[in-house]
């Protein structure tokens, strides 16, 4: 085919013709127009392409790396899928405890689901996702952690007080020998989000044993000073006592760089 005439039938594409207009309109060269193009459309992918089924919201949550304190408006955000109404599951817990049983039920899953999608909730965007009061999910937060769970969320004393992150907990549970199915029950956490902490735990142990500052491992990870210290701590906690998990993880961990 002419050359001409396949660069003629290329400009015709959906693609360039965004790209044309971005370009017109904002006044930039062709190429700073497709970087554009190109930047905005792996937002699109990341936030608007989630597949939802029957019962489902998409929902825009804080990245879960984010620092307690930092206003919501400047931090990250992640695109998350919650199952707010499962009618097999539901009907169930309703009839056994309910509605306040329910909302308690419900208050456990979605934020489950954000946990293991990067993200948490605050108890604002759970109230108004559940369309009920803050007061309430404060309440329930509170009745749920009396009975021995631990569900993180961006008002966690925990997490904006002096206390420890829950990824800090979770992980001195791992290390202490608890098997993931007795971590799961305990914290209301999955098996893959806990694998996600040890991951990033091993990461900044590494670093942090080769010698790297507190800011060094900051700028390589993007992970918050408060966290890496804690993570110190903790190693250094299990290190003293020759903890066999953290000899293994760290066996592991070098394996893995090596290769």
């Amino acid at each position: 085919m002419d050359h001409n005439l396949t660069k003629r039938l290329q400009s015709k594409s959906v693609k360039n013709a965004i790209i044309n207009n971005i370009a017109h309109d904002f006044n930039l060269t062709p190429i700073l127009a497709e970087a554009y193009f190109s930047q905005i459309k792996n937002y699109f992918l990341e936030h608007a392409n989630l597949e939802l089924s029957s019962g489902q919201l998409h929902y825009l949550a804080v990245d879960d790396r984010e620092p307690a304190g930092k206003p919501v408006t400047l931090c990250k955000k992640r695109s998350v899928r919650l199952t707010v109404h499962d009618v097999d599951k539901d009907l169930q817990v309703y009839k056994d405890k309910g509605l306040a049983g329910l909302r308690q039920h419900r208050l456990l899953r979605i934020s489950k689901e954000a946990i293991e999608q990067g993200a948490l909730l605050s108890y604002e965007d759970i109230a108004f996702i559940l369309t009920t009061s803050v007061i309430t999910i404060k309440r329930d937060m509170a009745y749920l952690r009396r009975s021995g769970l631990t569900i993180p969320s961006r008002g966690w004393r925990h997490d904006m007080g002096r206390g420890s992150t829950h990824k800090t907990q979770i992980l001195d549970l791992y290390l202490s020998g608890y098997q993931f199915s007795e971590i799961e029950k305990r914290t209301h956490h999955s098996e893959t989000a806990v694998k996600r902490y040890i991951q990033d735990f091993s990461k900044i142990i590494l670093l942090y044993s080769k010698g790297f500052t507190v800011d060094q491992i900051r700028i390589t990870t993007g992970f918050t000073n408060r966290l890496i210290g804690e993570y110190k701590k903790l190693y250094e906690k299990h290190h003293q006592q020759g903890n066999k998990r953290l000899k293994a993880l760290f066996d592991d961990s070098k394996k893995n760089n090596q290769e």
